[in-house]
């Protein structure tokens, strides 16, 4: 979280606007890349997470890729599990901005900081993980930097630890070596495969390391691998065996010793297969545990899900005609001949212009955010629809190359049966060829002889009958992978395709209501400065007295509070001193 010398230097954005929509609320904290805030979209009143980038790497256009690839991938990907990304682009000012999904919770870091988890919590969060994961994997998405500090646990329809992942800031969409040269290694060391160690890419098996640690983490209370020493730290991840977690916890089931294991396997080719198979060995677990739940064991308690502050009321359009007609009585009291002085006639007359304006421009903008949002509801609904056909297809692709793995195997130990049973044949063919060249030939040994050979090229000849038909399921099962993958692939085209039209629509909408809404700020801080002109001029009058308190009476009723009218904390609090 941010010092709070940070945050002090940091309230000057506080109340800004930031693109024209996200008025910034309060300082959240900071991360490596960038500074994050409680906003609220100003048209819509919904609350937002919106990430600046630090302001002392806004000239590392590396670090701004990145940041913009984080929004691509993670609204790619659409799932429950990863948080969700409203808006990305760029200020007036030339800063970064990433606006995503407001979270409320605990992060999982400072549950397993507390101690061992319950198994059955550690299993559920676990797989929720991989569900999201397994998604992401599937539409190309490798997320590289998971560990406890990027799990958010938050409370959804009911239900305690409903996991969202964050943080896709290096995820690998594609790799581009201008933002990450080879032989960089990227991560946090203690969550680090050993590849990602080693300086390689990181892969989907990467990511399942990463959750292998976790649960680890979240079973034992400790890390697998520690120390202080950075470097020493990446050698334990690319040479040292991981501890069996069950010398730290006792009462771990052998099947969740047995899963982290084979996560935390130094080769790649050793873990699982992808994250359907790592969820389906998750849920067989899960059958296995006691059927009282994480949740069910909770349901005594209270969920309390901390909900942000409502917004600040400020006046609507409506309250700038009302506004202005107290102004004009004034005037008219405070000079009842008409002629009031031309600077006070023509902040009122402005008043009412602008009172006029921003009423039709509350109108278009109106119009426009409703387009914006239809576009963006059709948006989520391809998005998850076509994210749900890619894992189903996934999914029966995992069990075919599976099937076709497991063929595989047997073709090997039927090969070796093979090559026993061809050698088998060689040597009673060899004493069937001296039992008939002896000088004092045995009927009966010869006949033996000849049946041995007989029964060795049988047994060779059926060996390669069954080789033959596990080679032709090999096959059959390849082909079918490969024709999923396949249509895998042209629905992740498509959906890339879509997408990137989609943002174009987005962005062309979004730059549409930022310019109209820099307009509307523009009507407010007119509207504010026209009427602290009035009221510096008649609220010392007496004759306007009765006016000015009923203004502050009503003023107080809207804020809900006893400030004077005069106050103006914010741009949108029309009355000024």
């Amino acid at each position: 979280m941010a010092t709070a010398r940070t945050r002090k230097k940091q309230d000057a954005y506080l109340g800004r606007v930031v693109a024209g929509r996200y008025r910034l609320e309060a300082l959240l904290g900071e991360g490596g890349m960038g500074v994050v805030y409680r906003a609220r979209h100003v048209l819509i009143d919904r609350v937002v997470a919106l990430k600046l980038i630090r302001p002392d790497l806004r000239g590392e256009t590396h670090l701004r890729a990145w940041m913009l690839r984080e929004a691509r991938a993670a609204n790619r990907v659409d799932h429950a599990h990863i948080v969700e990304i409203h808006d990305v682009g760029e200020t007036e000012d030339g800063e970064l901005y990433l606006v995503m999904e407001y979270l409320t919770g605990q992060s999982l870091s400072s549950q397993v900081g507390a101690g061992p988890m319950p198994i059955v919590r550690a299993v559920d969060i676990l797989e929720q993980m991989t569900a999201a994961l397994s998604r992401a994997h599937d539409l190309g998405v490798v997320h590289r930097d998971l560990k406890s500090d990027n799990i958010m646990l938050t409370a959804r329809g009911g239900r305690r630890d409903f996991v969202k992942i964050l943080d896709f800031g290096l995820a690998a969409l594609a790799r581009d070596p201008r933002l990450a040269p080879k032989g960089a290694v990227f991560g946090t060391p203690e969550y680090m495969s050993p590849e990602q160690a080693r300086g390689d890419d990181a892969i989907p098996a990467s990511d399942l390391y990463a959750l292998g640690v976790l649960f680890f983490e979240m079973t034992t209370g400790q890390l697998p691998f520690r120390s202080s020493d950075r470097d020493t730290l990446l050698e334990m991840q690319r040479s040292s065996p991981a501890p069996r977690p069950s010398a730290l916890r006792k009462d771990l089931p052998a099947d969740a010793e047995a899963i982290i294991l084979q996560l935390l396997e130094k080769d790649p080719r050793r873990r699982f297969r992808d994250g359907h198979h790592l969820s389906e060995q998750l849920k067989a677990l899960q059958r296995k545990l006691p059927s009282t739940t994480w949740d069910d064991q909770q349901q005594s308690e209270q969920i309390a899900i901390e909900a942000p502050p409502p917004p600040a009321p400020t006046p609507g359009v409506v309250e700038w005609s009302r506004r202005a007609a107290y102004f004009a009585r004034m005037l008219a009291r405070a000079h009842p001949n008409g002629r009031a002085p031309a600077e006070l006639q023509q902040a009122a007359d402005s008043m009412w212009d602008l009172s006029a304006r921003a009423s039709r421009l509350e109108g278009e903008l109106a119009s426009h955010q409703k387009k914006l949002t239809a576009i963006e509801r059709r948006g989520r609904a391809l998005r998850a629809e076509i994210g749900r056909k890619v894992e189903e297809l996934a999914e029966e692709e995992s069990r075919t190359l599976r099937d076709a793995s497991a063929e595989r195997e047997r073709v090997e130990a039927l090969q070796t049966k093979l090559a026993e049973a061809n050698q088998a044949w060689e040597r009673a063919h060899q004493t069937a060829i001296a039992a008939t060249q002896s000088r004092t030939p045995d009927v009966s040994r010869t006949r033996n002889a000849f049946e041995d050979v007989g029964a060795s090229r049988a047994r060779a000849q059926t060996l390669q009958e069954i080789i033959g038909d596990h080679q032709a399921k090999v096959q059959l099962k390849e082909a079918a992978a490969a024709d999923l993958r396949r249509q895998i692939e042209e629905l992740r085209a498509q959906l890339q395709r879509y997408s990137e039209a989609l943002e174009n629509d987005l962005s062309a909408g979004r730059d549409r209501i930022a310019t109209r809404v820099r307009e509307a700020l523009g009507y407010e801080k007119s509207f504010a400065e026209n009427s602290g002109v009035l009221m510096r001029h008649l609220r010392d009058r007496p004759e306007c007295a009765e006016l000015v308190e009923e203004l502050r009476i009503e003023e107080a009723k809207f804020r809900g509070d006893h400030e004077s009218v005069v106050a103006m904390p914010r741009t949108s609090q029309l009355v000024k001193a």
